[in-house]
């Protein structure tokens, strides 16, 4: 049990590393909740929620993943390598096609909604 907890807290450790010194992170954190906000002062449906709960926790992780490629790479490639910039050039064209799903899962829920609030 012991193990369980020190996972966590290995994890919430890399979660605040993330929030801490990677500005995108941030912004997606804050982009996150404003899109929660908006979802419940638009009283969202169960189905949105969902597609709109994945699309965050799609980008956050993939954000996650690409700071930890990032910082990986940097450790066993610490003077400039082409290949090591492809590999981060990778990693951020996925967080980049997460983002851009997430814009469209919001756009489809969330526009029709607003511009029937005008």
């Amino acid at each position: 049990m012991l193990r369980l907890i020190k996972s966590f807290g290995y994890a919430f450790k890399g979660l605040w590393y993330a929030t801490k010194t990677q500005r995108n992170f941030r912004i997606h954190l804050v982009a996150a909740v404003v899109t929660i906000a908006m979802g419940f002062y638009l009283h969202l449906q169960q189905s949105e929620w969902l597609w709109i709960s994945l699309a965050i926790t799609m980008v956050l992780t993939a954000e996650l993943l690409n700071t930890a490629i990032e910082v990986l790479t940097d450790r066993v490639s610490p003077e400039y390598n082409v290949k090591a910039g492809h590999t981060k050039d990778t990693a951020a064209a996925a967080v980049t096609i997460t983002a851009f799903f997430a814009i469209v899962v919001g756009a489809i829920i969330l526009l029709p909604k607003i511009i029937a609030l005008f």
